[in-house]
């Protein structure tokens, strides 16, 4: 049964609120009986009170690529949520893991946009000469799931469990196809790796899937912005690690000192 206007207007400010209290998903651990629909529009009324309050979007995150992960969700296709100005940081950064529950990282690429993306017009070579530049980056996500699986509303309604990005150096678009590696880095150590991704068919290919599903709630894809195209595993928790990096054997490094 769906959630009444008030019951989504309540979860919704909740949801803000524990997050804001570095606490997320506190609703869930009540045993919240929340439909992935429901979670869908919790998600955009967060986003909205989030606006109201002066923070800016910056662009989306696609996340769940992997069927597995799909399943494990209770999807039949990835899932997205926003990115915010004040949660993007730049390659270097210090950052402190009392600002994060669970604080777990992902090794991703991310693209920019050289102009608004009109959703008629969508195809994979139309999104790919929409693109202006590439990114090695790390996401950062609050590992937190507290109800009962599959856990797909819950991580629609916390925006994808996202907690924001840390974004390596700028790389022009390859002309050809680049094939390269991505590792994520614990205090030197290789917690997880890929080899063989291929520009621009690995990273690319769920935008179309993007553009097309927030075309239903009118959000169109704008000219410079961030869109995380996807990881390729799931989130990684550093507990007690302190140094994170991501390597690219193609598009460079990026890293962070979480302390």
């Amino acid at each position: 049964m769906p959630l009444s206007k008030q019951e989504l207007d309540t979860y919704s400010f909740k949801i803000l609120e524990d997050y804001d209290a570095k606490n997320p998903s506190q609703i869930f651990k009540n045993k919240a009986k929340v439909s992935n629909q429901d979670a869908l529009i919790i998600q955009s009324k967060v986003t909205d009170l989030r606006i109201k309050r002066g923070e800016e979007i910056i662009g989306y995150k696609i996340g769940c690529l992997s069927k597995d992960t799909q399943k494990k969700m209770g999807f039949t296709h990835p899932a997205s949520g926003f990115l915010w100005k004040n949660e993007l940081h730049q390659s270097g950064v210090e950052l402190n893991k009392k600002d994060y529950s669970n604080p777990a990282m992902e090794a991703e690429f991310g693209v920019t946009l050289n102009r608004d993306i009109n959703p008629e017009l969508v195809s994979f070579d139309y999104i790919l000469e929409s693109i202006q530049s590439i990114y090695p980056l790390i996401e950062i996500h609050n590992l937190v799931f507290n109800g009962d699986p599959p856990n797909g509303a819950e991580l629609l309604a916390n925006n994808a469990i996202h907690a924001g990005v840390i974004l390596g150096s700028e790389n022009k678009v390859p002309n050809n196809n680049e094939i390269t590696d991505l590792k994520l880095v614990y205090d030197n150590e290789a917690v997880d790796k890929w080899i063989d991704k291929k520009w621009p068919f690995d990273m690319l290919g769920e935008i179309e899937w993007l553009v097309k599903d927030k075309a239903k709630t009118n959000n169109i894809l704008k000219k410079n912005d961030l869109i995380l195209t996807g990881a390729y595993g799931f989130p990684v928790p550093i507990n007690e690690k302190k140094l994170i990096e991501v390597t690219s054997s193609a598009f460079g490094d990026v890293s962070s000192t979480f302390i």
